[in-house]
């Protein structure tokens, strides 16, 4: 899976036999873009903001795979970004 944050400084992860990885930039074909301000990305990774409430604020928008998107707020351990 690939996702893409666009962010002041895109950045996408790519998730694959259980690793994930981070890489600058934009992705050549990503399952999901998630376009979101970087303070409300903060918020979501460190559990302050639930993802569904961000989307249905207008805080994050998403392009692709929408049961991708649900899915990546479990990927992190969000105990370990706070």
């Amino acid at each position: 899976m690939t996702a893409q944050y666009l962010i002041r400084n895109p950045v996408y992860i790519t998730i694959e036999n259980g690793q994930c990885n981070a890489h600058e930039g934009l992705a050549p074909n990503p399952d999901v873009t998630l376009k979101v301000r970087d303070e409300h990305l903060i918020k979501l990774m460190t559990g302050r903001m639930r993802g569904l409430t961000a989307f249905l604020t207008g805080r994050l928008k998403v392009e692709g795979n929408y049961m991708l998107a649900q899915k990546l707020q479990q990927v992190f351990d969000t105990s370990r970004l706070r």
